[in-house]
């Protein structure tokens, strides 16, 4: 994602000459109820109100991890971050479980548990990640005390805190009256003084750096700090006013039809964290910073009803995973301001596909108070997700279609053109992903665990960002190329030739829809492609998907697609037999047949999973097919047509 031009339009940061005016007092902005407002939290279903003291009871007594030196001693000498971030994540997630518990009954047993709780986060030297810390002078490896930075862990704990304190107020002075002072200086000092004096952070988008998700999730982090912390009126204007004009340089970032180039996945914090600034920014305001009717913030709002696929499965081009679970309450409340009662259906389908506290334990308590509060609507809510028939994205060239609006019945395809340049990319121009009555058959394998090696200038030696391993051919033995390379020790980039889609199209009609790019430029120039011109047709009514791959080199070069299947394989001469297997949460793959050239000589590869979090879609097996022509040729035309079982032709 990045910047068109430095001047983006002021969708927000218009309103800062009027920010003394509409921002009520610091500190008068009322959210969600406090504890002491008991009839708000004992109105809440009983049903809600058991699952979330629960949650507290497992947490009571907790013994409170440490964050040591070898935590980042293993991400320095071993890329692994996950160590530090477990521990982090379970005092995050016993400090909120506890806080929610005490604001339900009230009755002081979880005070001293979540005392415990906020000395040992303000005790942590550093709040963030450790993936983070070359934003730091010092550079990678250990926090510096004496520079403080803030990014995604930083802001999500300093809302927590924010939160703990806002919620629990005097009835943490019954502990000590320190607990509160010791919130306030640690807030100060780590976030609301360091944003006030820096604008070098490159997600404030200030610097010219490109940003993504990060700007709206920092921001929404650090609004909802500024509004339930900061005291000083002149300092919260100075703020909020920073937020908006970041804001808008993040949106500015996004072409008109709303498209996330980050993924669904990533849209969960993109988007949604969007939202939730917007909805900050609305209460903060009583209304009077109001954007919701902007054409581009509504259809940013719709990217994830536009992906969805089956239930959880979405298109997961970028860094996503397959299968996601978008925040209920985000997804409602964004269809409820933009009018749009598709998106809530989705929001309501959210709620009852992930149970009573559809926000979950690790989207942080501002999230959860959204669907604490919102529950009547959630549960009384359409649980039928819209699954459009058709939705083009040309800002970031995806398509999606399938043989039956509002339903997984048929073949469902989504293909994308892009470029080599997207956020969280991967080399993925003219990948496409193939369902079968909402079961994968041609699937985008997703992203691994992260690691230092993710954000490295060996991003690409890993082989879930490398095309080979995406629905996508070889030639000559060249895959595609990056056209962002990151530099040693940072996420810093170059760019170079930007590696995307050419000659772009995409016709819909009544029976036919058809996408057409020239992926040619994305390949290295020793394949000496001339041209690659994909073509990607679903017909309606019979729903065949139908990729036809047209080919020019300079001279005669070895050429291999490649596609990639959950489901197991059997062959015959010019055809391939795709069978259903069993998948991770009681899901299965799809059963589908894909017709090809009989010349073609087919390998099948099995690609055996480690990483947990690709074990979460695809279980402990993938399978990348790879059809060769029986000799190295200057070029030509195949075709590849894929039927849902039952539907192949003769």
């Amino acid at each position: 994602m990045q910047m068109a031009d430095p001047a983006p339009e002021p969708i927000l940061s218009r309103f800062v000459p009027r920010l003394g005016d509409v921002l009520g007092t610091p500190g008068s902005c009322h959210l969600y109820p406090t504890r002491s407002e008991r009839g708000a939290w004992t109105g809440l279903p009983a049903a809600a109100q058991s699952a979330v003291v629960t949650a507290g009871e497992a947490h009571t007594g907790f013994d409170w991890p440490a964050v040591q030196a070898r935590h980042y001693l293993i991400y320095r000498r071993h890329g692994r971050q996950t160590d530090l971030l477990d521990v982090r994540a379970a005092r995050r997630v016993a400090l909120g479980a506890l806080v929610l518990s005490e604001c339900v009954e009230a009755e002081g047993r979880f005070v001293d548990d979540i005392a415990n709780g906020i000395w040992a986060i303000c005790e942590e030297s550093y709040w963030g990640n450790p993936g983070a810390l070359y934003m730091q002078q010092a550079g990678r490896g250990f926090p510096d005390p004496a520079e403080r930075i803030v990014e995604l862990g930083t802001g999500e704990t300093a809302a927590l805190l924010a939160w703990t304190q806002t919620l629990l107020g005097e009835s943490l002075d019954e502990v000590s009256p320190m607990l509160r002072r010791r919130i306030e200086h640690e807030l100060r000092t780590r976030v609301l003084d360091v944003c006030l004096a820096r604008d070098d952070f490159w997600w404030m988008g200030f610097s010219g750096v490109p940003v993504n998700n990060w700007t709206p999730w920092v921001c929404s982090n650090w609004l909802t700090t500024i509004l339930l912390i900061e005291q000083e009126a002149g300092s919260q204007c100075e703020a909020v006013a920073k937020i908006l004009r970041s804001l808008d340089i993040f949106l500015h970032c996004y072409a008109d039809d709303g498209g996330c180039d980050e993924g669904p996945g990533y849209w969960n914090r993109a988007g949604a964290s969007l939202l939730e600034c917007l909805e900050l920014l609305y209460a903060a305001t009583d209304g009077a910073i109001n954007v919701y009717d902007h054409p581009k913030v509504a259809e940013i709002g719709r990217f994830p009803a536009r992906t969805q696929i089956s239930d959880r499965w979405f298109v997961n081009f970028a860094d996503a995973p397959a299968t996601i679970l978008p925040c209920a309450p985000v997804l409602f409340t964004y269809g409820k301001r933009i009018g749009d009662p598709e998106l809530m259906r989705m929001g309501g389908w959210a709620h009852h596909d992930a149970g009573m506290l559809s926000a979950g334990p690790n989207a942080g308590i501002g999230r959860q108070l959204h669907a604490l509060f919102l529950l009547d609507a959630l549960e009384a809510g359409d649980v039928r997700p819209p699954y459009p028939q058709t939705s083009w994205l040309p800002g970031i060239q995806v398509l999606t279609a399938r043989q039956h609006g509002g339903s997984t019945e048929g073949l469902f395809v989504a293909v994308k053109g892009g470029t080599n340049a997207e956020s969280h990319n991967h080399n993925d121009v003219g990948n496409l992903i193939v369902f079968a009555d909402g079961k994968p058959v041609l699937v985008d394998a997703g992203v691994g665990t992260y690691t230092a090696q993710t954000f490295s200038d060996r991003r690409y030696d890993i082989w879930t960002m490398q095309s080979a391993y995406h629905n996508l051919p070889e030639v000559g033995g060249q895959q595609q190329l990056p056209a962002r390379r990151y530099l040693p020790g940072g996420v810093k980039y170059t760019d170079q030739n930007q590696r995307q889609a050419r000659d772009v199209q995409c016709q819909i009609d009544e029976h036919t829809v058809r996408f057409r790019a020239d992926i040619s430029d994305t390949y290295a120039p020793e394949a000496e492609l001339q041209s690659w011109v994909r073509e990607v047709t679903l017909q309606r009514p019979d729903g065949g998907v139908c990729v036809v791959d047209r080919v020019r080199c300079a001279g005669a070069r070895e050429i291999i697609f490649n596609f990639i299947t959950p489901s197991n394989v059997t062959t015959e001469s010019g055809m391939l037999h795709f069978a259903s297997r069993s998948l991770p949460g009681d899901r299965f793959s799809g059963a589908a047949t894909l017709r090809h050239d009989p010349a073609l000589r087919v390998e099948i590869e099995k690609l055996s999973l480690d990483d947990p979090r690709l074990q979460e879609s695809w279980g402990d097996r993938l399978f990348r097919l790879r059809l060769r022509p029986p000799e190295p040729t200057t070029g030509g035309e195949w075709v590849f047509e894929i039927n849902a079982q039952g539907q192949a032709r003769s």
